[in-house]
């Protein structure tokens, strides 16, 4: 039996939790958008699945091809494109599945981030499935501080965009999505939240 640190690598958790309800199938094309050095696509890689992932660091989409190559050789590098969210290189509805994991909370305004929620949905096929995880104030709401445009300062220390469920509830009825499960997030120490955003389009 494969050791499951091999197979899954640095997944997160609530990513996992999706593959375990079966949501993914090897007839789907998947992107990562905005996948950074590859630690969610290991073991889409490993499984064969058709995946494709974006990120704005040239140097992370390098370090995804050098993955790929070794774990999935048959897959074209092509496939793996340095790009920013809000301008994807890929035709509309091109996707199965689109990842997006600790990525919009790095929006510089509410404007930012309905381009890149729009991108994402944009390159969605209909009943395709969107799993997003970012930065929330749920639960820690007397513990940030405002700095403007819908950017808070964390107890942790970071700046980030951060949604509440009003906004996600209000996101998702502007883009026509269906809820897969209702929102969770976690609380980590009061230190920080992040909130998973499920949804069919």
């Amino acid at each position: 039996m494969t050791n499951p640190r091999e197979m899954f690598g640095e997944i997160d958790i609530y990513l996992f939790d999706q593959i375990l309800k079966e949501r993914f199938d090897k007839t789907m094309n998947i992107l990562d958008a905005g996948c950074g050095g590859g630690r969610n696509l290991l073991y889409f890689l490993r499984a064969g699945f058709h995946v494709f992932g974006i990120d704005e660091n040239p140097e992370s989409i390098e370090q995804v091809k050098i993955l790929a190559k070794t774990i999935a050789p048959n897959l074209a590098l092509e496939n793996f494109q340095t790009a920013s969210i809000e301008k994807i290189p890929f035709p509309d509805e091109s996707f199965e599945a689109v990842i997006s994991s600790a990525v919009l909370h790095f929006a510089a305004n509410e404007d930012h981030f309905d381009k890149m929620l729009a991108e994402m949905w944009r390159v969605l096929k209909p009943e395709g499935l969107f799993f997003a995880r970012t930065a929330s104030s749920i639960g820690i709401e007397n513990l940030i501080n405002p700095l403007g445009s819908g950017r808070y300062l964390l107890p942790d220390g970071s700046e980030r965009f951060l949604v509440e469920q009003e906004l996600l509830i209000m996101k998702t009825n502007q883009l026509g999505g269906f809820w897969l499960e209702p929102l969770k997030t976690t609380n980590v120490q009061n230190l920080r939240s992040m909130t998973t955003w499920v949804l069919r389009k």
